[in-house]
């Protein structure tokens, strides 16, 4: 079984798409979020009115564009324990899309790509925005909700 690091991100639209924000989780608790420069025009009314609003609310979050990629890699060798494979898991394309990105497309061949999005229960994601009155659509704030809410399902075998 291999560790686990959370993922999500924001963006400014689904067609005209840019990085604003990404959250990590490992599963043993660390965190990295950064928030980065966006094209403002690119940004649909839903970002503009739901997730800029969210900005800022972590201290040190932002960062260089061209900063990010090493402070990615930087942490992602941290918490990855020795010599282990990490799983990068998401629940929607566009976060892997843009992880990788981040990371000029260099992604550590340790690191592989996980969809969980039917591993994530919902009604355990929803309780964890309440319990902890953290809104949705913050990217750090929906990968310790993920983290908290995956369920690992068993395997079908035929």
């Amino acid at each position: 079984m291999s560790f686990k690091i959370f993922i999500d991100t924001e963006f400014t639209d689904f067609i005209d798409i840019h990085l604003i924000s990404i959250g990590m989780v490992a599963q043993s608790g660390e965190e990295f979020y950064a928030e980065v420069p966006y094209p403002d025009g690119s940004c649909n009314a839903f970002v503009r009115e739901t997730v800029i609003p969210l900005l800022g609310r972590v201290q040190d979050a932002s960062c260089a564009v061209e900063d990010l990629c090493v402070k990615m890699t930087t942490w992602l060798r941290i918490v990855r324990p020795l010599e282990e494979d990490v799983e990068i898991c998401f629940d929607y394309q566009s976060d892997w899309d843009l992880f990788s990105s981040a990371l000029d497309y260099r992604v550590p061949p340790w690191c592989q790509a996980r969809m969980i999005n039917r591993s994530i229960n919902e009604l355990l994601r929803y309780k964890f925005h309440k319990d902890n009155n953290l809104p949705e659509h913050h990217a750090l704030y929906d990968a310790q909700a993920n983290r908290y809410a995956f369920r690992e399902r068993p395997s079908v075998s035929a």
